[in-house]
């Protein structure tokens, strides 16, 4: 099949950096554990499964055994076996017993639902469990027979925070005789949401005990860095892992791709930018199409989902009157009904291609395909394999083809693939004790149960509660921190949004509310002038009003992109953390960052720039942490960096590691800022700032801190392996540069950075 789309590629281009060739693994099986209730076993023999690999008998037995447990293998290793031979065993042992699945996404949780119904209606011994949804999309009458009958309940975290914690009293009989706990896809569980989803687990696991119940957590994870660790983050309690996956797959070809450079198209600057990873992906498409191969194509966005099938039908429109409706797009949005049409569609190869965001990443039940392309990395090695697990019929060969964004990390991966076949090099990041998500969640937590001393002492929260306590929002007394009956916290905090007010996302012309945007996010996003797209929808913003949360827009289809220009400042406020290094001093600083919006760039599709457009707004004060490294002049220009090039190279080597964070830390760069000034004031040296765009942090900097090493050596391999001249989006110029990405010194980045680590490395 690689063959097939380097003949396709003009002779003039040889964009294939790597491809390797991964053998197959045979299966290797377990027998049925002796604990196991023989109507469990029935119900999954008849399912398909005649005997368990040896991952999902050995997570199935350490959670019987009362030990909580995270099984961290490929995708469509059958991790569910793990949590559902210990489930359906206990509840068909104790016919009062419960168990709660929690998903990240209303898909996932569907397709494992229907699973669970399948096996419980199998069984006489297991109908009596009784399996059920409950979530926002479940009828009022539904979630009342849900909570009188149900035994094992389908959820999300946002429906245990607000529906069932809130109203736990109603859910007693469930909660005191709750025996285990799945969370599902834990990796999905990260920075802000992640930290949110912890606090909420620890509430769950602090009512439990109210209750008498103490139950085991499975979780299921994509294969990721010490999964172990990741997941006793998440629940608040030691978690074993299980990684040595016994499940079986064919042969794979990855292969890594990078479109070239256009030659009469320029960016910003007149920096050199590639074709679109958009673009290559249909013409790659298309060329497997027409081979007949079941394909699917992960792009980042809806809208480039919908411009990626677009791209793949018109090209075999050239080739086959009837190959264009063989291809589609999948994405989130789409109606349940036409979801499951288009599935099936593909699993029976009625439908050749499908272009996809991560909507086919997580448990939709699509395996068996021939090629997977990735169409500009997913931003974890998590989420790439989860993609790449898609393809492969059993014991046949397939194809996994990832195509390079115009982007540093990208540009890093294609010509570093041991960083992305070797093994996972970043960690599940949350941050559960920062304050700005400690402080709601805790007064959600006195409003469902008073909290005593000894508790706020455990969560480190005295100071925060002492603060809300002096805004009136919590009330100590003689036993414990109560709220008032008239508060309602549960719905004032949104766990999967930024932290603080929200700003609504309005249509103008009906009404209608298309989504919201977290406050201090909103001036760079929802500007006056910007594109924003909704469902696949575009819109541009008409009018921001901060002060009552609302962004007015209206339906429009420009022909252009728009990224803000910004202007930063940042303080310093307190080092957490400081180490000195010969010439380099390295530390982790608590900072307070100004930020705002002076105007924004339109951009045509292709990367080139059509104006820039000037804008008055606010300034927005964000506290935060931040990774931060010092040089001294005396070092640089021992680099070969003189003053006049001190900006410059600061910059560039600033704009290439936020790209590069997320190598280390399972975040996004627009999760992400920083600074960089040839003189800090704080410092009075030249000085490098990468910090949490969340309010309090979301352990993102920590991680960059704990990884530095590591960090800035790939930062200063991407911009050296980068084929352009002076600089572009692949290496040092970034898409939210608020300086219009000047001045930006390529080759002085990677003498900075190659100074930097001498020093580091030093004895």
């Amino acid at each position: 099949m690689l063959n097939r789309v380097l003949v396709g590629t003009p002779a003039n281009e040889d964009p294939l950096t790597h491809y390797a060739e991964l053998p197959a693994r045979a299966a290797r099986f377990a027998d049925w554990p002796q604990w196991a209730h023989p109507a469990a076993v029935r119900a999954l023999d008849e399912a398909g499964v005649r005997r368990p690999w040896t991952h999902q008998a050995e997570a199935a037995s350490i959670a019987a055994s009362g030990r909580n447990v995270v099984v961290s293998t490929g995708t469509a290793s059958g991790k569910s076996l793990g949590y559902q031979l210990p489930i359906l065993t206990a509840l068909a042992v104790h016919p009062r017993a419960t168990a709660l699945y929690l998903a990240p996404t209303k898909a996932l949780g569907a397709d494992q639902l229907r699973s669970a119904q399948e096996l419980t209606d199998s069984e006489n011994d297991l109908r009596a469990i009784y399996p059920c949804s409950y979530d926002g999309d479940t009828p009022t009458e539904v979630r009342q027979w849900a909570r009188a009958n149900a035994r094992w309940i389908f959820t999300n975290p946002d429906m245990l925070h607000v529906g069932i914690l809130r109203g736990h009293e109603r859910w007693a009989p469930f909660l005191r005789n709750l025996r285990y706990v799945v969370i599902d896809e834990c990796h999905y569980y990260r920075g802000v949401f992640g930290s949110n989803v912890a606090l909420v687990v620890r509430r769950l696991r602090r009512l439990c005990a109210r209750y008498g119940a103490d139950p085991v957590f499975v979780l299921a994870s994509a294969t990721t860095s010490e999964p172990g660790a990741a997941a006793s983050r998440l629940i608040g309690a030691p978690c074993e892992e299980v990684v040595d996956d016994g499940s079986p797959h064919g042969p794979r070809t990855v292969a890594l791709w990078e479109p070239p450079l256009l030659q009469h198209v320029t960016g910003e600057n007149g920096a050199p930018i590639r074709r679109s990873a958009g673009s290559e992906a249909s013409r790659i498409m298309a060329d497997l199409v027409v081979e007949g191969a079941r394909t699917v194509t992960f792009v980042r966005s809806r809208r480039g989902a919908e411009l990626t099938a677009l791209g793949t039908q018109r090209l075999l429109a050239e080739v086959d009157p009837d190959l264009p409706e063989r291809v589609a797009a999948y994405r989130a949005g789409y109606l349940a009904e036409d979801r499951r049409e288009l599935e099936a569609a593909l699993a029976d190869g009625t439908l050749l291609g499908a272009a996809t965001t991560n909507a086919l990443e997580l448990g939709v039940d699509i395996a068996g395909l021939d090629a997977v392309v990735v169409a500009g990395f997913p931003g974890t090695v998590a989420s790439f394999w989860q993609q790449a697990g898609r393809s492969g019929r059993r014991g046949e060969g397939s194809l996994v083809l990832l195509v390079a964004r115009d982007d540093p990390l990208d540009t890093y991966l294609v010509h570093h693939p041991a960083a992305l076949l070797d093994k996972p090099v970043e960690a599940t990041v949350t941050d559960p004790t920062n304050p700005y998500v400690l402080g709601p969640q805790l007064l959600c937590a006195a409003m469902e149960l008073p909290l005593s001393d000894d508790e706020v002492r455990a969560f480190g929260a005295w100071d925060v509660l002492t603060e809300l306590a002096e805004h009136g929002l919590i009330r100590r007394r003689g036993h414990g921190w109560f709220v008032g009956a008239e508060t309602n916290p549960h719905a004032a905090l949104n766990i999967r949004g930024g932290i603080g007010m929200q700003v609504a996302i309005v249509d103008g012309g009906s009404g209608r509310m298309l989504g919201t945007s977290d406050a201090a996010k909103a001036p760079s996003t929802v500007y006056p002038g910007a594109v924003h797209i909704h469902q696949g929808e575009s819109f541009v913003v008409d009018e921001l009003d901060l002060d009552d949360g609302i962004a007015l827009v209206h339906p429009e289809n420009p022909d252009w992109t728009t990224s803000a220009r910004e202007v930063t400042d940042i303080v310093i406020e307190d080092w957490l953390e400081q180490s000195t290094f010969g010439e380099v001093t390295v530390g982790l600083v608590r900072v307070e960052v100004s930020n705002q919006v002076i105007g924004y760039l339109r951009k045509l599709h292709s990367g080139e720039i059509v104006d820039a457009v000037d804008l008055d707004m606010p300034v927005q004060r964000l506290d935060t942490r931040a990774v931060v490294y010092t040089v001294t002049p005396e070092l640089l220009m021992r680099a070969g960096i003189p003053p006049d090039r001190f900006p410059g190279s600061l910059h560039a080597a600033e704009h290439a590691a936020i790209g590069l964070l997320p190598l280390v830390a399972t975040c996004d760069r627009w999760d992400i800022g920083g600074v960089s000034t040839a003189l800090h004031r704080d410092t009075g040296l030249p000085t490098v700032f990468v910090y949490d765009g969340h309010q309090g942090g979301a352990g993102f900097a920590d991680r960059g801190h704990a990884e530095i090493v590591r960090w800035l050596d790939a930062t200063r391999e991407a911009i050296d392996s980068c084929e352009c001249t002076a600089g572009c989006p692949s290496c040092v110029q970034s898409p939210k540069c608020g300086n219009g990405n000047h001045p930006l010194d390529k080759d002085g980045a990677v003498l900075l950075l190659t100074a930097v680590l001498l020093e580091l490395r030093s004895p």
